[in-house]
């Protein structure tokens, strides 16, 4: 989501330039952004209130490494 902002900031970048308005189209990449960010600390609120050995655990990882199961 990051990556599509920052594509968003470049082409209104290049809006500005050319001399074309780019007011509303910036207010919405900064409504963009806050709630990205607001997302992310939710995100790392729900992390850190799990218990440690949840947040290791990964579904279908089988603890082979990173050859996999049919590779010695």
């Amino acid at each position: 989501m990051r990556t599509q902002i920052g594509r968003q900031r470049k082409e209104i970048l290049q809006l500005q330039r050319a001399g074309i308005g780019t007011a509303s189209a910036e207010a919405l990449l900064t409504r963009m952004q806050a709630k990205v960010e607001q997302l992310v600390a939710q995100r790392d609120e729900v992390k850190m209130a799990e218990p440690r050995e949840t947040r290791t655990r990964v579904l279908g990882g089988g603890g082979f490494g990173r050859r996999g199961r049919d590779q010695t």
